[in-house]
């Protein structure tokens, strides 16, 4: 029977260490609760394989092993490798015949690196974990819980599916926002071109019919002064304004990499008016659903907590999940530390609390997320149907104020001649 050696707190939170006989990891966690601790890390005993030179070069030096890989790529590939884990082939007979079958480019080379290392003694996890643009730490750990619990077919199976639920739900965020900002852009280039373009022609006219007719129209002069605003600089007001959205979109993205700029962000998109309520179920759906999965491998739930605190994407629940981490290790619940953050609906905590209470934790986080998805696919398609109708209406006021402040003084200068 396999060995595992594993870290734990006791009811007092003093750390202890040592070794249990179980038949997969899940087991091992669950005879160490049983035991009245809390383990924070089981991992099996090294099969005392050595890992060749081949195997532990490091990706640097491997032509291709630090490019980025798409997602989607990787998904079809787990996918592909719990189908042929399930009919029962080697771990390296599979690598090899989907390094086949995989176009030329850095995803091809990495699977044969991969390769490589297991012919060298390495594990897959181990082999992977070189690999992090490719394989992320969520990715690497599952796939080592699957090893360490002989169901590696099942996990990659429900990596896929965790890769796909979660790329589905942001592209649906991504195209929901597409035609907005290409409706919007093409209104900013369109009112440009009548305030560069058509404006100045009316100016001139009206300026000529208005001499001796009294003043022109407040409105009238405020637009003719943006217009010459804009023509005004050799072309470098306008330019400035065409470019605009590009500016604020790399701000932000610099703002970004700082640590205190993500949370401004993120605490903003939390309390915007309209997307707020969208941007809290995304959210709060994928942190649920990385946990839970986890979870549900086998893993650990300190560690599993500390994964996905680095794959929320959202430095509001990337503070909480470490508060939380920090309260469990102290013998707390996850419920507790849950509630007192006030970052989620009670719904959450009380599924949560649920789950620790019947053992299910990993499922009822799942619904968690299967619901949350859910009501916002509902609030996305919501929001694109209201943004239509108000997008149709700012553009018929923008073009309508245009006509209203040009055709004005026309209207003054006919009835002063009359």
């Amino acid at each position: 029977m396999p060995v595992f050696e594993y870290t734990a707190l006791d009811t007092k939170g003093k750390e202890v260490k040592a070794e249990i006989e179980a038949l997969s990891s899940k087991e091992a966690i669950s005879k160490i609760r049983n035991k009245g601790l809390f383990p924070t890390k089981v991992k099996a005993q090294s099969s005392g394989k050595k890992v060749t030179a081949k195997a532990a070069a490091a990706p640097q030096k491997r032509k291709g092993g630090n490019k980025k890989v798409k997602i989607k790529a990787v998904t079809q590939f787990a996918r592909q490798l719990s189908t042929l884990q399930d009919a029962g082939l080697a771990i390296l007979r599979s690598l090899r015949i989907l390094e086949e079958q995989l176009k030329k480019g850095p995803f091809r080379r990495i699977i044969g690196y991969v390769a490589d290392d297991i012919e060298g003694g390495a594990t897959l996890s181990e082999a992977m974990g070189k690999y992090p643009r490719c394989f992320n730490r969520l990715f690497v750990n599952m796939v080592a819980a699957g090893e360490v619990g002989g169901v590696l077919d099942v996990i990659l199976d429900r990596l896929a599916d965790f890769m796909e639920k979660n790329e589905r739900l942001k592209s649906k965020i991504k195209g929901a926002m597409v035609y907005p900002i290409v409706v919007m852009t093409a209104a900013l280039f369109i009112v440009m071109g009548l305030m560069i373009f058509i404006i100045p022609t009316f100016t001139a006219v009206l300026t000529d019919m208005s001499e001796g007719k009294g003043k022109l129209p407040t409105l009238t002069l405020k637009l003719m002064a943006i217009s010459n605003w804009l023509i005004g600089g050799k072309g470098l007001n306008a330019g400035i304004v065409a470019i605009s959205p590009f500016i604020i979109m790399s701000i932000f993205k610099m703002v970004r990499k700082f640590k205190y700029g993500r949370f401004a962000i993120d605490w903003l998109k939390l309390h915007l008016p309209v997307v707020k309520k969208v941007v809290y179920k995304t959210a709060v759906a994928r942190w649920t659903r990385t946990l839970a999965t986890l979870i549900g491998a086998g893993v650990p739930i300190l560690e599993a907590i500390n994964i996905t605190r680095e794959t929320a994407d959202n430095e509001i629940y990337a503070r909480m999940l470490g508060k939380v981490h920090g309260a469990i290790r102290q013998g707390d619940t996850f419920a507790n530390p849950l509630r007192q953050s006030k970052t989620v609906d009670s719904i959450v905590v009380n599924m949560v609390d649920v789950g620790e209470e019947t053992g299910d934790l990993d499922k009822m986080l799942m619904k968690v997320a299967d619901n949350f998805d859910e009501e916002a696919d509902v609030l996305v398609s919501a929001m694109m149907s209201m943004l239509e109708p108000i997008m149709i209406v700012t553009l018929g006021l923008i073009v309508g104020t245009i006509v209203l402040a040009m055709f004005l003084p026309m209207v003054s200068i006919i009835q002063a001649l009359m």
